[in-house]
């Protein structure tokens, strides 16, 4: 099928096609886009025409990597009736490329089981399997299904810890208290050695992943009122994406001197996520992010333990790469290397977080 892209500057107009699309993602949502530009990379949308319909919608981030050259990023897109039309997607993108622009990265948002049952294709037409932006491994949850079994479904900790923090008086659910989001997020980027971007870019998704469509939103678990728990959600059409949050222990000492016990907060925030997806209509749960590599050494390993608690859905979301101009593999090495260094300043060792 011929395709075009049609650039559009309604942002309404663009959120309704991705929310509608089968294969879609909210990072392909305009608030994202407008997070992005707030590290001075340039959101452009386009809608996909083919036979006269919309088949899909494509958000491009270009990043300026020096003068004279960029990239072109979809992340967790582009958002499409199939993934079939990815060849033609790809001649559609060389049409309205820019001549810096020197290569083109997708995520397409259709997940492939992690059990070898189904093979991940290392090429859609002239698109190459690439490193992912966005992690390319992760946890989902199936909410279609009735809460008693969606409990009965979790792992037995699970099961105890969600019961035992209820007992003890934690309370978890939607919050509209950024600053006590900020406190845990910085605080556990902090104990892990991981990074973050200036808080003008979650503020701003906060912002604007809710203004056309989408929502953007917090969950957080609090124990007699403190917040020790909780994490930052995108979603749009039939899909919520926890990408940002953590935990903190409770400093607070009793009247009588005494420290307090653990409350299983962490365990409370994720049920109750979980649960109010649901109830809101949302069918997929995404944890964002496990590592491919299984290191007890390292912090991504407890992440990894804390969300296969909730779930057991492990599943792959490949990149590929569409070179756009010669000095493209030039410059997928520079990235890397960029990336390699980036980790061994902040964590001292040259592997990925997840």
């Amino acid at each position: 099928m011929r395709l075009t892209l049609s650039e559009t500057t309604n942002p309404r107009a663009y959120d309704d096609a991705v929310r509608s699309l089968p294969l879609t993602s909210a990072l392909q949502g305009w608030g994202y886009g407008e997070a992005r530009r707030v590290l001075g990379q340039v959101p452009v949308r386009y809608l996909i025409q083919g036979n006269g319909q919309t088949v899909g919608a494509l958000q491009l981030i270009r990043k300026r990597l020096v003068p004279g050259l960029s990239t072109l990023y979809a992340p967790r897109g582009p958002a499409l009736e199939s993934l079939d039309l990815l060849p033609d997607v790809a001649e559609a993108v060389r049409k309205i490329a820019k001549p810096t622009d020197t290569l083109l990265k997708i995520e397409p948002p259709s997940p492939i089981p992690a059990d070898d049952t189904v093979t991940v294709p290392g090429e859609y037409g002239p698109f190459r399997r690439a490193e992912s932006e966005q992690p390319e491994h992760t946890i989902v949850a199936d909410l279609t299904r009735s809460e008693d079994e969606m409990f009965a479904d979790l792992n037995q900790m699970a099961r105890r810890n969600v019961r035992t923090a209820g007992k003890l008086g934690v309370v978890a659910g939607r919050d509209d208290d950024f600053e006590a989001f900020w406190e845990i997020f910085t605080a556990t980027n902090e104990r892990a050695k991981l990074g973050a971007f200036p808080r003008a870019y979650y503020e701003t998704m906060l912002r604007e992943g809710n203004a056309y469509g989408g929502e953007a939103y917090i969950v957080l678990a609090r124990h007699e009122g403190k917040a020790l728990a909780g994490g930052f959600f995108l979603a749009m059409g039939t899909g919520t994406y926890y990408l940002f949050g953590g935990s903190v222990r409770d400093d607070r000492l009793r009247e009588d001197g005494t420290p307090h016990k653990d409350v299983k907060a962490p365990d409370a925030f994720y049920w109750n996520a979980m649960l109010d997806a649901k109830r809101r209509g949302y069918t997929l749960f995404d944890f964002w992010g496990i590592p491919r590599k299984l290191d007890e050494e390292k912090h991504s390993y407890g992440v990894f333990k804390m969300k296969l608690k909730f779930s057991e859905q492990r599943v792959w979301y490949p990149a590929y790469d569409l070179n756009l101009n010669p000095v493209a593999p030039a410059i997928v090495r520079a990235l890397r290397w960029r990336k390699t260094q980036n980790n061994l300043r902040k964590r001292g060792n040259a592997d990925d977080v997840l």
